[in-house]
């Protein structure tokens, strides 16, 4: 597998792509398959869809990569705070955690809770082409805890840090007891079929840098040694959002890191290219336009070259209104100009 081969900074004919919500609302086929399914944790849940879903970009688009059609908060779902994605207002619990009692409520050893999420893998990994990798995925367990402290997503985190400052060994238990959780779920998502697994850490950039290395990547890190001391043959990716400026701090046993649209590549192949392969960093809006995206293209390739240690991605998700052509093209564009 391509991929599998250039997150292991093996030698490969071209730069391997993928796109980061490659399954989404820019293609019409996911469009009816979600009607289909009713709500989105509905679609998450029903392994058919699912699958049909993880797989709709790998032959629409030719990307060398499914990634599980899944959603990081289904961790917590299982866990028994109970989740709703509502209309133009996203992810929101019923209930938050502010106390050591609410931690305590929480639900352990839900691995078997997620089954479906391991059943949609087995039947990805049946039907998806031998030479195409399938990655599996979980939430950070600072962005994880960021979600169940404020109840839905944040601009300011207000809860969430004032228990950092306030109540930091309180966030150390949650972080903790996620940590756990998130560790068994991946090893089950390898064992289920997964030939690689990422960690997304969205709101890293939340955070200053003492901070975030010590309730953050420091859990992060955590899990990768967990899991390479395991299966040192699966690659293991991590994706911190919004860190360029922390670069240089950021160490462990991992195999590649994920660049964000923000970060410079020229920068994160200065401080970590020699340890890390570096995935990314298309900024996905670049899309709306051909020409704005092969230019993009072009100073990326000009910075990673055609040599190993790089997999090409956009530096965040792919937007629900980007044309399905110009998906096609770049997936196109990338083999070409980066053939061996």
């Amino acid at each position: 597998m391509i991929f599998v081969d250039a997150a292991l900074r093996k030698p490969t004919p071209y730069t391997p792509i993928w796109m980061m919500r490659q399954a989404g609302r820019y293609l019409s086929e996911y469009r009816q398959t979600r009607a289909k399914a009713g709500g989105f944790l509905d679609l998450c849940q029903n392994v058919e869809l699912a699958t049909e879903v993880t797989l709709q970009p790998v032959e629409i688009l030719d990307v060398d990569a499914a990634i599980l059609f899944s959603d990081i908060l289904v961790v917590p779902n299982a866990m028994g705070m109970e989740l709703n994605f509502l209309a133009g207002e996203g992810p929101k619990f019923t209930q938050t955690i502010r106390t050591d009692e609410d931690i305590k409520k929480l639900d352990t050893q839900i691995t078997s809770r997620l089954d479906y999420v391991y059943e949609t893998l087995v039947s990805v990994r049946a039907k998806l082409p031998q030479d195409k990798a399938l990655i599996g995925f979980c939430g950070s367990p600072w962005t994880l805890a960021t979600y169940m402290i404020e109840g839905e997503g944040s601009k300011t985190y207000p809860h969430s840090k004032k228990m950092l400052y306030t109540q930091p060994a309180l966030l150390h238990n949650l972080l903790q007891k996620l940590t756990k959780e998130l560790e068994a779920y991946l090893e089950r998502q390898i064992n289920a079929g997964a030939n690689a697994v990422m960690i997304f850490d969205s709101w890293a950039g939340a955070l200053e840098l003492e901070s975030y290395l010590h309730f953050s990547w420091a859990y992060m890190k955590e899990i990768a040694q967990t899991l390479k001391s395991k299966y040192p043959h699966i690659p293991v990716i991590l994706f911190p959002k919004g860190v360029g400026a922390y670069l240089e701090y950021l160490d462990g046993n991992f195999d590649v890191l994920g660049v964000d649209w923000g970060t410079p590549m020229s920068l994160a192949k200065e401080k970590l290219g020699a340890k890390y392969v570096l995935q990314g960093n298309l900024e996905p809006a670049r899309l709306y336009d051909k020409e704005a995206m092969e230019k993009g293209v072009d100073e990326i390739v000009a910075v990673m070259g055609k040599t190993q240690g790089h997999i090409f991605n956009l530096g965040h998700g792919m937007i629900p209104d980007l044309p399905r052509e110009n998906a096609i093209e770049l997936v196109k564009m990338v083999k070409e100009k980066t053939k061996r």
